[in-house]
């Protein structure tokens, strides 16, 4: 069986209508498979107005903003309505992707072994860990609980890095866990990519040593730990800048605990990547993320990179070779632990430029197209499995 064999329904609790990571790289896997001769079917919510233009064909999926304070930019999926179930008739895929543990992925996982179709659910992030930005941390374990009820129900799972598949594997989630890293486009993350004009025009001057978020403005990136980390390095008089890059419900909490930081708003494409290479030192304290596209961006465009020493991050950033990786304590990365590293690429500008370089030579080691080929090797061997054994099942009536 070939990639072009295949037909695939890709469900997805936002595909387009909202920038972020995880959609992302959907939307690159998607695109290499189309280039590759197969079919897809993208189900996903819609709105108006989205992010961007989706890649593929995408269907609505019934939805509502997500009854969660502060998250109304997301929708949640409602299941499968009749007009979907049609399209899927007609559609006829032989592997079905689940890439959310949403209504809709729970309905579509039922369709699908009704209809004796392999399954394959993507892990994107770490669910579990959101209600403990929400004062709902006794909810951890249950989410767990129930998550660990969906994987096991699917054929076989991918997640983004080794550390995520190591902790997937410790909590039981399933025991078929391959590994779908993520890419970087290097035509648009490149320390070539620096440009002072900008960072003069943002108050930041050529000396200055500026310290970069990246990302969503929601509390589960970890803002609060940036902040506090910030307050340590001011206390103790570390010069340096905060350069915040991205929009987000949080951003006035954000504004209000980071007084002096500039706030560079929401950029995509060039303009993100020439925004990035013009911070100095990257910091991203997230303990939810599965990968961490940003971070690799970030070393892309030549900075070093301090980072909680979390699944994800710990997958890509060579703790003294490239960046730093701080121990967590408790559920967090040690706030005087992010500071003290903060504090020495502040200060010691060869350390800097030595891991901001080693950590933009091992961004070239992940390439897109070979990464997605990973996953679409994972189709192909699910269904060849799913045959086989239909056939045994056959010949033994």
């Amino acid at each position: 069986m070939q990639t072009s064999d295949l037909r695939i329904a890709l469900f997805s609790g936002n595909y387009n209508y909202t920038r972020d990571g995880a959609n992302q790289a959907l939307n690159r896997l998607v695109g290499s498979l189309l280039g590759k001769g197969a079919a897809v079917r993208v189900y996903s919510p819609t709105v108006a107005e989205p992010a961007f233009a989706p890649t593929g064909d995408l269907v609505s999926l019934p939805s509502i903003a997500m009854p969660v304070k502060g998250r109304g930019e997301y929708r949640l999926p409602l299941g499968l309505n009749a007009s979907v179930k049609r399209d899927l008739e007609r559609f006829a895929p032989n592997i079905v992707h689940l890439s959310s543990p949403d209504p809709s992925a729970h309905a579509a996982l039922r369709w699908a072994q009704d209809h004796d179709i392999p399954v394959l659910a993507s892990v994107h992030t770490r669910f579990e860990t959101y209600p403990r930005y929400y004062k709902m941390a006794f909810l951890e374990p249950l989410i767990i609980r129930l998550l660990r009820r969906f994987y096991n129900r699917c054929d076989a799972l991918v997640a983004p890095s080794q550390s995520l598949i190591d902790d997937l594997l410790a909590m039981e989630m399933h025991d078929d866990i391959g590994l779908w890293t993520r890419g970087v486009d290097r035509t648009i993350f490149s320390s070539a990519r620096r440009d002072m004009e900008w960072r003069r025009s943002m108050g930041i001057a050529d000396d200055d040593v500026a310290i970069v978020f990246l990302g969503r403005l929601v509390m589960e990136k970890g803002l609060d730990v940036f902040a506090e980390a910030i307050v340590q390095l001011r206390r103790n008089q570390v010069p340096h800048k905060v350069l915040v890059i991205g929009e987000g419900p949080a951003r006035e909490w954000f504004e209000k605990n980071l007084p002096g930081g500039v706030f560079a708003g929401f950029k995509t494409g060039e303009a993100l990547g020439a925004a990035l290479a013009s911070g100095d030192v990257f910091f991203n304290p997230s303990v939810t993320e599965a990968f961490g596209n940003v971070t690799l961006e970030a070393m892309a465009c030549g900075l070093p990179v301090v980072a909680a020493g979390a699944t994800g991050s710990a997958s890509i950033v060579r703790d003294g070779v490239t960046g730093r990786l701080v121990p967590l304590a408790g559920q967090s990365a040690d706030v005087t632990g992010c500071a003290e590293a903060l504090a020495a690429y502040c200060t010691d500008p060869a350390l800097r430029a030595a891991h901001g370089a080693a950590g933009e030579t091992r961004a070239c080691e992940y390439s897109w197209e070979a990464i997605n080929q990973v996953v679409a090797d994972t189709y192909v061997r699910l269904v060849e499995d799913r045959r086989a054994l239909q056939e045994r099942e056959a010949q033994a009536a």
